[in-house]
């Protein structure tokens, strides 16, 4: 955890989240929607602006691939939020100003190399506005492979440990493991492991909180061939790799909804909480059983659909899949 990656990340993912919280308690309603119409708001823009401040100073030769970018800020309509986002990141760069800003925010419009950051400033935005969760992630990958993911989830509380006041904050890396701590106050590290439930139908499954987001038909089909007994958990983001990884859920799958069968999930949507639930004993594959492969650009193009689980469980959920047919692109 003393690993320079780590301690940039650390504080980009920690200031990234006290932003999001100052402008959720000032104007969580200041949106608009981009082209593809999904909400964005002032959060967005300004955590990816710190952290391209952050990654300027830190590792300056390292490319940052990410959700957002300028193109609407610069224009009229666009004014408004600019702004804001200006004022906010001045709370934590002082004396910044917008060029400055929008320089930052554009480095995330780089492309996906050998080595580079990715990162979803407020991923499951739906959530963070409707005060549900929400998580920063961020995550380091080379040669198409996830070496540190960070997860800071503020609105964990009580879901998994430690169970205090304040979220949580996961992080891992390759091959040393993955840990966790409370997003305020002292930082003490501690391990995280996934749970070793092995009955399937008293598995605890997460499931997406926004139904548009997946194909409820076939989900429950997979649910039903699984015998599951349990009442699903309901949530946003990659919060929900943060419950499996230290084992407040046992099991999440994404399936395409019919409208999306061609989509293909970002980098940033996975990266950082692919390598938090593997290095705590998880397995994270596609619905077909493959491992991810980071090394296609921004798009997870060889990959269709998330299933992720404590390991234990995957292989049957894997075959639950296979006899519900499900039609995958």
């Amino acid at each position: 955890l003393n690993s320079v990656e780590i301690q940039f990340a650390l504080k980009v993912v920690e200031q990234a989240v006290s932003l999001a919280q100052h402008v959720k308690k000032e104007a969580a309603e200041a949106s608009f929607s981009k082209k593809d119409h999904s909400p964005a708001t002032v959060a967005d823009y300004a955590i990816q602006a710190v952290a391209g401040y952050w990654l300027e100073q830190y590792f300056p030769k390292d490319a940052l691939v990410a959700e957002e970018s300028t193109e609407a800020l610069r224009k009229p309509e666009g004014q408004d939020m600019l702004r804001q986002v200006v004022s906010h990141v001045n709370r934590h760069i002082p004396n910044t100003t917008a060029a400055q800003i929008c320089e930052w925010i554009d480095r995330g419009t780089k492309d996906a190399k050998n080595r580079y950051w990715t990162l979803d400033p407020v991923d499951g935005t739906k959530g963070y506005m409707r005060g549900g969760q929400y998580a920063v992630a961020l995550a380091l990958v080379e040669d198409g492979k996830v070496q540190i993911g960070i997860l800071g989830c503020p609105n964990l509380n009580g879901h998994i440990a430690p169970h205090q006041a304040g979220g949580a904050m996961l992080v891992a890396k390759k091959n040393e493991g993955a840990w966790i701590t409370c997003l305020k106050g002292s930082k003490r590290f501690s391990g995280v492991r996934v749970s070793g439930r092995s009955d399937m139908t008293q598995a605890r499954i997460v499931r997406s909180f926004e139904s548009s987001h997946t194909d409820t038909g076939q989900t429950d089909a997979v649910w039903k061939a699984l015998g599951i007994q349990t009442e699903p958990i309901l949530m946003d983001s990659q919060a929900k790799h943060a419950m499996v990884a230290a084992g407040g859920a046992d099991l999440f799958f994404h399936l395409l909804p019919p409208t999306q069968q061609n989509y293909r999930i970002s980098v940033w949507d996975q990266a950082a909480g692919t390598v938090i639930v593997e290095e705590a004993g998880g397995r994270v594959t596609d619905l077909e059983g493959k491992p991810f492969d980071f090394s296609t650009g921004k798009k997870l193009t060889k990959n269709i659909g998330v299933l992720i689980s404590n390991n234990q469980l995957h292989a049957r959920a894997l075959e639950a899949m296979r006899q519900t047919k499900l039609k995958l692109k």
